[in-house]
């Protein structure tokens, strides 16, 4: 259970100034205790939390980062928290549905963007539940005991998108597992040129660890190819206390009657996750960590965002929660949804599920998992307490106009325009949705999503002769297929055998595109039904960052259309020119306009949001002409 909170700032949000119906807000800040039966039946699944250390009642202790906003009156709130899973230690939610630049802590009135949240009544948690992140610029952590004495073996995925003598033994700024013994001559690394690649190991002679967090290659590491660096490690950190910290503390806020400022305010609540952290929600509904110790339902709905089929080193001895490779642990088995859902479909009244994926996950090679049968040859329809959507022509994130450059001080080289497809309306409007069924009962609109039946889904290879027809336009030279996985026979304990004994590639499906390379199917924002390019969930890595065709992490494409017919006729491009499917920008508006009421009508995204979306279209006819 979560004990008690040690707040350490409590301030009115922006002066007290009133955000609509819902009035003031305030900010509270601080840490989260906790204090687990490791023993207790709703608490196995937690590896290793029966060798943690304990206190003297025999409970396994720990806390956490908190920070909370909330109604200063609880009674004009909506009644619905909204708890929002840190992704690598940063807050996401206010970005993602208020439309503003990630900060690490909202101050301002651009921090608070649209304030959709604000004036819809959320209350808005987040909580530290990484035990590798680092106390640094704002970033939420989990501070969990050691289990002393034990040693095993670790696997560390780098790719560098820059030539580097020394890289850390840990994704982006994360705090390393130790290396115990430095000149240790098992432990090994290998190399991959590209995603397709054999691996091949180097000379123990090349490289040498510098420290018990570093590794020096002698030549150095290479932009774009994949190293796996395997070396022994001790007394790792019980990380699946993480899970549980969400748990416990979704627990605290919706029940606790004492020191919980959000006390007899909460009827319903809401887990939503962004990518890796909307893979641990994927990991949480697997076990089936949404019950506490006295098996209330802790979450009445679970919104796990661009997550895929992945899971995550979320609950591993020695996990690395950060790491986003598909070949990570937690992408095995790679659970399509049947199998995810089992304990759920068990329930009479389990949570309300939302799975929403972007393009991209399906063109990196895990998406289609979710919704096809163990042999990916045929449909596997949700059950009835899920909505598996897809966004058609989006990437990972909402794209912003203009996009990020594509040059060298970015740290991330596309090799096309990046994709500019906002689709933050599309989750404004599905949080609605979802906030409606567990709370009056309102059925959502039905799932969407690429299917074989109807053939939308279609295998990514055969859209190549597509686009390769548009002009200045390069397809993947390799497409991303996972790959079973076993990582020996302790894995249900949370233990892994390294390396992997690698199994069969698995059918994946990405969807059916239209004569300008738009996705057909799915929920199609008014970008792909009024087209002014072609969007895509998948660009390319630049040559000059190693591995050039290979597909960059999380990033697709916006591929325009020519400005006039005689522009098109002389690159010889398929597509017709904006001047030929719109008179002029008043008649591209209009048609906007016209798509927005659809999509209103399939309730889709909120009327409110029209100024928005056609504002946007606006910035949209405006970039595109000036390229």
């Amino acid at each position: 259970m979560a004990t008690h909170l040690d707040i350490q700032s409590r301030s009115m949000v922006l002066g007290g100034r009133a955000f609509g119906k819902t009035g003031a807000y305030e900010k509270i800040a601080g840490s989260i205790h906790f204090s687990i039966d490791p023993l207790h039946p709703a608490n196995q699944a937690i590896t290793d939390i029966t060798l943690a250390p304990r206190d003297a009642q025999g409970r396994v202790c720990f806390k956490g980062d908190f920070y909370l906003l909330k109604p200063v009156d609880m009674t004009k709130g909506n009644g619905h928290l909204l708890m929002d899973v840190p992704n690598r230690g940063r807050k996401v939610a206010i970005e993602i549905f208020n439309s503003t630049p990630r900060v690490a802590d909202l101050v301002s009135e651009q921090d608070f963007g649209n304030e959709f949240l604000m004036r819809e009544g959320y209350t808005v948690a987040w909580i530290g539940w990484q035990v590798d992140v680092p106390r640094r610029d704002g970033l939420m952590g989990l501070d969990v005991p050691r289990v002393p004495g034990l040693k095993g073996w670790i696997r560390c995925r780098l790719r560098p998108n820059d030539k580097a003598d020394v890289l850390a033994l840990a994704d982006r700024l994360h705090i390393p597992n130790a290396v115990t013994d430095l000149k240790d001559e098992e432990a090994w690394i290998s190399a991959r040129t590209s995603g397709g690649a054999e691996p091949i190991r180097l000379a123990r002679s090349s490289w040498h660890f510098v420290d018990e967090g570093h590794v020096k290659l002698e030549g150095g590491f290479l932009p774009g190819v994949i190293y796996d660096v395997v070396y022994r490690s001790q007394n790792p950190l019980v990380v699946g206390l993480g899970l549980l910290a969400l748990r416990e503390a979704g627990a605290f806020f919706k029940w606790q009657t004492q020191g919980n400022p959000c006390a007899g305010g909460i009827v319903r609540s809401t887990l939503f996750g962004v990518s890796q952290s909307g893979r641990l929600i994927r990991q949480m509904i697997y076990l089936g960590l949404d019950q506490d110790e006295s098996q209330r339902v802790v979450f009445d709905a679970l919104m796990p965002h661009v997550a895929g089929a992945r899971q995550g080193e979320f609950n591993l001895r020695w996990g690395q929660p950060s790491l986003n490779s598909h070949a990570t642990v937690g992408g095995v088995p790679p659970a399509h949804d049947k199998a995810l859902y089992a304990r759920f479909s068990l329930r009479a009244h389990p949570p309300k599920i939302f799975a929403i994926n972007t393009a991209a996950e399906y063109w990196r090679g895990d998406a289609s998992l979710i919704h096809t049968d163990e042999t990916q040859t045929q449909d596997a329809e949700p059950p009835s307490f899920v909505r598996t959507y897809f966004l058609a022509g989006t990437q990972h994130t909402p794209g912003p106009i203009p996009p990020p450059p594509t040059d060298a001080n970015t740290g991330a080289r596309g090799l096309h325009l990046f994709n500019v497809v906002d689709y933050s309306p599309l989750l404004r409007a599905a949080l609605v949705n979802l906030d409606q069924w567990i709370g009056q009962g309102v059925e959502p609109p039905p799932s969407a999503f690429p299917r074989l039946s109807d053939a939308t889904a279609v295998a990514a290879e055969t859209l190549r002769e597509v686009f390769v027809k548009f002009p200045a336009v390069r397809f993947p030279d390799r497409l991303v297929h996972m790959r079973r996985l076993d990582f020996g026979p302790q894995l249900a304990l949370g233990i892994a055998q390294y390396p992997a004994r690698e199994g069969a590639l698995l059918k994946s499906y990405v969807s059916a595109v239209d004569t300008d390379g738009n996705e057909i199917s799915g929920i199609r924002p008014v970008e792909i039904s009024v087209p002014l390019a072609t969007f895509t969930g998948w660009n390319l890595r630049h040559p000059e960052q190693g591995a050039g065709g290979d597909l960059m992490q999380m990033r697709g494409s916006t591929l325009p259309f020519t400005k006039t017919k005689e522009e098109r006729m002389q690159c010889a491009d398929p597509r017709l020119s904006m001047a030929e499917r719109y008179t002029n920008r008043e008649a591209y508006l209009e048609s906007v306009r016209e798509a927005f009421k659809s999509l209103v009508a399939l309730r889709h995204v909120l009327s409110q949001d029209e100024e928005t979306i056609v504002s946007r279209a606006q910035l949209r006819w405006d970039f595109l002409h000036s390229l």
